[in-house]
């Protein structure tokens, strides 16, 4: 992920997007740069368009994270709740069956 940022740092700052550049990016945050993985990001952004890629990422985030209802989150809470007797009874079920092999 750090390589991702490198090579976003780089765009924002309007620089060209390089292998010499995010490793320098990498190198001055006290990272040491792997060359497959620097020349493979390079790779993939060429042709990319970091700003649309930006906003239409920005666009999808926006409405999955407005459409949490508080009602829905009380039933994730009850979820939780049922998630956590179930496992105390999973663990009551193996303690029982230890007890078995021991007489």
């Amino acid at each position: 992920m750090i390589y991702v940022y490198a090579a976003m740092l780089l765009h924002k700052a309007g620089k060209k997007v390089s292998v010499e550049a995010v490793k320098g990016v990498l190198t001055a945050a006290g990272v040491a740069a792997d060359e497959a993985r620097v020349k493979a990001l390079v790779a993939s952004l060429e042709g990319v368009n970091i700003d649309e890629a930006i906003e239409k990422a920005s666009v999808v985030a926006v409405p999955a994270a407005a459409s949490a209802h508080p009602a829905e989150k009380g039933a994730e809470k009850k979820e939780e709740k049922k998630d956590t007797e179930d496992k105390k009874k999973s663990e009551e079920q193996a303690a029982a069956g230890l007890g078995a092999l021991f007489g």
